[in-house]
């Protein structure tokens, strides 16, 4: 971000006239939406001009990865096909459940989980903490993917795996670079191959090996934890499985452009976005079991530790069809499957990283560069073979953003049907207090507490169910929490046009004179006129003048509250 010149630090400035210019402008970059994609804005109506379905596509296109595999094929291994498949459902119905009012929320409103996580409540820094969690999430994931495909390099080509890895980061920039646009592109061209992939062994392994589907029944593992049920089994397994709860971010980075709801698209409306949103689990858990029964049908042939990669056993349920051309076509499969979805790890990185600095730094150059960013991390744990500690990361990680994802659902689901917060999503800085304690202060607690489990501080048990402790305790506290402040630190001063959700009437900024829809504006008595998102939030001379009306927080006077 480049601002040209910045008013004075302590008296509001009129707003300048034409001849005079704006009083910030943007880098090309950080200016050109068709590369910014709203990165740090509500998206307006004039740029969700996808259908219902296009979206959905491009949404469910993501959900390619093979790291689904990997897991799938972690847990059955180490703690039976019983317990895993008991801990993938039970998993799959939590981040269902949990996915559905995000989603809803978020192509409701134009905003990308950042934006929702603030008006649901975190607060305007308190999401600065999330911000960190959804880029680790991108970056993490981004390293799996990655590493998945520089292994089918490796087996097909022959390429060492340091050169893999950073093949593997470079071909997804160039995608990502252009956004949504080039995303959606990409996506639907690549759905076809990507589907027939995704059937192919398994119709293999039905027609030429049957049996195995019934032997996979009965499996008990590699680690002697037998066939049937343990507590401990179930319980560390839907942990590893839960890491992927924060998956809907990414599907709520194209959620946010889906057209307005209306009489005539509410059905095709609700079903894209059903089936985009949380139903992106479905077709995952499919995918875990899938991977565990082609890792558990090639482990005579690779072995353990190759069974754990996904290229080894797909190249092994082709080899009875496709003999030599087994080993070509499953790299195509993978390579095709990876760029998918680390084009949506990179896409959901930058959105999350520009948020981050942008409230901490004040200043954005562009979406576009904090895709380097993103990338730069992943591929560092990939030089570090993060691979192979995947399934520890993975249990840890699913401590933070259960917590997270918890507290959000809690405010969707509980605080706004209650009145114990307001029932639009605010997320702009003029009209937030910087940490609200009802999300921020319970996605901290249930984190601390989960984590210190999850270590082994309160014994075993609570070891293996920590994912399930950091849910309740989320779920729990954010609306008590919410309750015992009476709503208070959900808006610092109220705004008068929250109603006007689905306007289309656009406003000047004073500060950069671009014209936005009315719900990406405020009214700035610090630039004495109305100012854009982004401009507000860059803003490093206002002191936050327009919410601190007095030394405590503002009694908004919501009647539920009230009744509370």
């Amino acid at each position: 971000m480049t601002e040209i010149s910045s008013p004075p630090a302590h008296s509001p400035s009129p707003v300048p006239s034409p001849a005079a210019g704006p009083r910030r402008s943007y880098a090309r970059s950080a200016a050109d939406e068709s590369l910014e994609d709203y990165s740090l804005r509500y998206a307006p109506h004039s740029f969700r001009r996808w259908s219902p379905l296009a979206v959905a596509s491009t949404a469910l296109g993501g959900i390619a990865y093979l790291a689904d595999y990997a897991i799938g094929a972690g847990i059955v291994m180490s703690y039976g096909f019983t317990n895993a498949l008991a801990a993938i459902l039970t998993a799959a119905v939590v981040i269902f459940l949990t996915g559905i009012p995000i989603a809803r929320a978020c192509a409701a409103n134009g905003v990308d989980m950042d934006l929702l996580t603030r008006g649901s409540g975190f607060g305007y820094f308190g999401s600065t903490l999330t911000s960190l969690v959804y880029a680790s999430f991108t970056f993490i994931f981004f390293a799996l993917e990655g590493s998945i495909m520089a292994q089918a390099f490796h087996e097909v080509l022959h390429v060492p795996l340091p050169v893999g890895y950073l093949l593997t980061t470079l071909i997804v920039i160039p995608i990502v670079f252009k956004g949504m646009a080039w995303i959606a592109r990409m996506q639907s061209w690549t759905q076809p191959v990507w589907i027939v992939g995704l059937v192919a062994p398994f119709v293999i392994l039905a027609v030429e090996s049957p049996s195995s589907y019934r032997e996979f029944a009965s499996f008990g593992g590699t680690h002697g934890v037998g066939s049937g049920f343990t507590l401990m089994g179930f319980g560390l397994g839907t942990g590893v499985a839960l890491s992927l709860i924060a998956q809907i971010g990414e599907q709520a980075d194209y959620l946010r452009f889906m057209p307005a709801r209306t009489a005539a698209n509410a059905r095709r409306w609700d079903l894209a976005v059903l089936a985009a949103g949380p139903g992106w689990v479905v077709i995952g858990a499919l995918k875990q079991l899938g991977g565990a029964l082609l890792a558990f049908a090639a482990l005579g042939a690779v072995g353990e530790a190759k069974a754990l990669e996904p290229i080894a056993p797909y190249v092994e349920s082709l080899r009875p069809w496709l003999g030599a051309a087994a080993l070509p076509v499953a790299g195509l499969f993978v390579v095709v499957s990876q760029i998918k979805i680390n084009s949506t790890n990179a896409y959901s990185g930058s959105l999350s990283w520009s948020n981050f600095f942008s409230r901490i730094t004040h200043r954005h150059p562009g979406r576009v560069w904090y895709i380097f960013l993103n990338c730069g991390i992943a591929l560092l744990l990939m030089e570090l073979d993060m691979f192979s500690a995947l399934g520890s990361l993975l249990g840890f990680y699913s401590n933070v953003a259960i917590a997270w994802i918890g507290a959000v659902t809690a405010d969707l689901v509980i605080n706004k049907p209650l009145g114990l917060s307001p029932r639009h999503i605010e997320f702009k800085r003029a009209h937030l207090y910087a940490v609200n304690p009802a999300g921020f202060g319970a996605m901290c607690v249930a984190a601390a507490v989960s984590i210190a489990a999850f270590f082994g501080w309160f014994g075993t048990y609570a070891q293996a169910f920590s994912p399930f402790i950091a849910l309740a305790l989320a779920m729990a506290l954010c609306p008590l929490i919410a309750w015992a402040t009476q709503g208070r630190y959900y808006l610092a001063r109220p705004n008068p046009e929250a109603g006007l959700v689905d306007s289309t009437d656009t406003r000047q900024c004073a500060v950069c004179e671009g014209s936005y829809e009315i719900p990406d504006t405020a009214e700035c008595p610090f630039h004495a006129g109305t100012i854009c998102s982004l401009c507000c939030s860059l803003d490093a001379d206002c002191h936050d003048t327009c919410t601190r009306p007095g030394d405590g927080p503002v009694d908004l006077g919501l009647p539920a509250v009230r009744e509370a």
